[in-house]
């Protein structure tokens, strides 16, 4: 049996860092969840980092238009999170938000904090530190993983997709609840706020691009997987 076939014997006993970006709505989540799983590492949503800081602010009442404040409230945001693909829990001073951080509300006030420098450093940072915690098996995804979180990673991939499916799918995992002006709001006018500070749309030198706009999970997790076997020895 050769790695292809049982990702979870892929370089064991060596690092194994997959950094992931990708605008919203591109399965950057779902899809790198499942590379975990399958090369039995551990998983790291950044995002869901950004979201947690987000509504430590907002239940503070904290405004999100001021830097200073922000940045302040990030670095004593008490934040923990799962690493493991298997189990999705986020808390934030002990409190599970774990679906609170999905609300409209925080997808739409989130990039205040992503723009926000000083903040982003902290956050940054802690990411840095746990992807050193993993042991360095891990699959990380956001929006700055290649270029800024794990620039030596192993693996650096893009995952991107069509404007018209990052919509699609998007309105099918908020299970058809949100107007299409809400869902543009959500997945592309984001994007266009989070792209003043980092750049997640076009492939940095060295970072492969996987399109997935015409293919479906099972097809989009093999392509990574791909990429993965490719890209390292």
């Amino acid at each position: 049996m050769n790695a292809q076939q049982n990702p979870a014997q892929f370089r064991l006993g060596k690092p194994l860092v997959v950094a992931i970006d990708g605008p919203s709505g591109s399965g950057k989540s779902s899809i790198s969840r499942e590379v975990a799983r399958r090369l039995r590492a551990n998983y790291l949503d950044t995002g869901a980092m950004y979201r947690a800081v987000t509504i430590a602010c907002m239940r503070a009442g904290i405004d999100l238009t001021d830097a200073v404040a922000v940045e302040a409230a990030t670095r004593n945001a008490d934040i923990e999170l799962s690493t493991s693909p298997d189990a999705e829990w986020v808390l934030v001073g002990g409190e599970d938000v774990t679906q609170a951080i999905r609300e409209p509300e925080v997808s739409s006030n989130v990039s205040a904090v992503a723009t926000t420098l000083g903040a982003r450093a902290e956050l940054v940072r802690r990411q840095q530190q746990l992807i050193k915690d993993s042991g360095l098996r891990i699959v990380a995804e956001g929006r700055d993983i290649t270029t800024v979180v794990a620039p030596t990673a192993e693996v650096r991939i893009l995952l991107t997709a069509s404007e018209e499916a990052r919509l699609r799918r998007r309105g099918v995992q908020l299970g058809g609840s949100q107007s299409a002006a809400a869902l543009r709001e959500q997945v592309l006018t984001r994007d266009v706020k989070d792209s003043t500070v980092v750049n997640f749309q076009q492939a940095a030198d060295g970072v492969v691009t996987v399109d997935s706009s015409d293919l479906d999970f099972e097809e989009t997790v093999q392509a990574v997987l791909d990429v993965v076997f490719a890209s390292t020895h």
